[in-house]
């Protein structure tokens, strides 16, 4: 008998067993990877089966057949059909499974500097300081890989064929994705996890822009001396005329990038 156990909550629609799914995989480190959960680049296979039951011997696994897409699509279909349903919040864009989309507006909000390196001439953000400044819009793309922020043009809801600018935020790398460093990780794409996203970017310590940041704004000075200004002023406004378009590098040349083509 196996260590581990499966146990199922009772439902209204009297569920049972019709089918199981096998999986084959090269046997190649079994023992310090039973699963085949990480680590595995070698060939697979998989397999459906039904499940007859028999009055005494239990339930039996039929012979099967080869496991196809069109088989995926049906049960992801039928287990997604399982999610309790739930009022999204209007700022909500997409919420799946394994992605969760929404946006925040543009607004004046504390921000955490502690620059590791700070440029001369500095006014505000010389030292460790937490000082009011603005943020523009911003378009979040969390899946259970990463977390994706961009800047927007407009303080309103984005659609599809919106254009996303690279965001001004530290802590942010060139292609989009958070550097999580030692920050707590979210562990659901629930919406009711959009607070801990929000933190995890917007109430950490900014010590550096990320290799290639400072490209990202246009104008003098560079991404930290337009914080530092912005500081220093009181600014209440994010200028994003100054935030470069969000570029995606191909292996053929480059292209703008909207919402409706997000990484994954």
């Amino acid at each position: 008998m196996s260590d581990h156990s499966a146990q199922f909550e009772a439902t209204t629609g009297g569920m049972v067993l019709t089918n199981a799914i096998l999986l084959y995989r090269t046997d190649t480190n079994r023992k310090s990877n039973p699963y085949g959960l990480s680590g595995q680049g070698g060939p697979a296979f998989a397999s459906i089966h039904s499940v007859e039951h028999g009055d005494e011997t239990g339930p039996t696994i039929a012979a099967g057949t080869p496991l196809t897409r069109a088989h995926l699509r049906q049960w992801a279909e039928a287990l997604g059909r399982a999610a309790p349903p739930e009022i999204l919040p209007d700022a909500v864009l997409v919420a799946h499974p394994d992605m969760l989309v929404w946006w925040t507006p543009a607004q004046v909000r504390p921000a955490y500097f502690h620059l590791s390196s700070p440029p001369d001439g500095l006014r505000a953000l010389s030292g460790r300081t937490i000082a009011p400044v603005p943020y523009p819009a911003h378009l979040f793309v969390a899946t259970r890989r990463r977390l994706e922020i961009y800047a927007l043009s407009q303080s309103e809801r984005p659609t599809a064929a919106t254009r996303l600018l690279h965001s001004p935020i530290l802590n942010v790398f060139t292609d989009g994705s958070l550097c999580w460093g030692n920050i707590p990780r979210p562990k659901t794409l629930a919406t009711s996890a959009i607070p801990e996203f929000e933190r995890a970017l917007f109430d950490s310590w900014s010590t550096h822009p990320n290799p290639g940041q400072e490209l990202t704004v246009t104008g003098k000075g560079g991404l930290i001396k337009l914080w530092d200004d912005l500081a220093a002023r009181g600014a209440s406004r994010f200028p994003v005329s100054r935030l470069k378009p969000f570029v995606r590098d191909r292996r053929r040349g480059k292209s703008s990038k909207s919402i409706g083509a997000p990484n994954r």
